[in-house]
């Protein structure tokens, strides 16, 4: 049996707490620990820029398989977020959700709660929404090395879980796992 390397496994769980610093955020200002505004400058930046200042430095030291996999991860991460994006806008759309969640999400990073969405929040608001799917896929290659694709659809659907039973969803005004919406939306039809 092979003896565990734990300056790799260390160097993994920095880059993942690191990478966990975004889809943090924003539970942790729905639980009142500070506004998505401060979190962000706070947390989210600097935690992306220490990620961004590892993976070069990966490089630069040649561990350029663990800064191929944090490239890989942060891609696969955000091509899902698009894919969950083609069918979460039309759904908000169609009015089977109660709200944009990425222009809240921009309002609130951008402290424009009481002014409303503008372009530039909306922006900032697909941004965070993208750096968040972004973080999510680094952090599953990091917890899998890379080796377990099988395990990504398991991951998603946890994360997904995750989300829906936050305090973001609770928030939002759709209850846990959005049972409130569904009621209101049966009412409808």
């Amino acid at each position: 049996m092979r003896e565990l390397d734990w300056k790799s496994v260390s160097l993994r769980a920095i880059l993942a707490l690191l990478a966990l610093t975004g889809p943090v955020a924003f539970p942790l200002a729905m639980m009142g620990f500070g506004t998505l505004n401060e979190l962000a400058l706070r947390l989210v930046l600097p935690g992306a820029a220490l990620l961004v200042v590892g993976w070069l430095t990966l490089r630069w030291v040649g561990l350029r398989r663990l800064s191929s996999l944090l490239a890989r991860g942060a891609l696969a991460g955000a091509v899902a977020t698009l894919a969950l994006e083609a069918v979460r806008y039309p759904a908000f759309l169609a009015g089977w959700m109660p709200g944009n969640l990425p222009d809240l999400m921009g309002v609130l990073l951008l402290d424009r709660f009481a002014l409303g969405p503008s372009t530039g929040s909306t922006l900032a608001g697909f941004g965070y929404h993208f750096w968040n799917g972004a973080s999510f896929g680094i952090i599953f290659v990091l917890l899998t090395w890379g080796c377990s694709r099988w395990l990504a659809v398991p991951y998603g659907l946890a994360v997904g879980v995750g989300f829906m039973a936050s305090p973001v969803v609770q928030a939002l005004g759709v209850g846990l796992f959005g049972v409130t919406l569904a009621g209101t939306l049966r009412q409808r039809s």
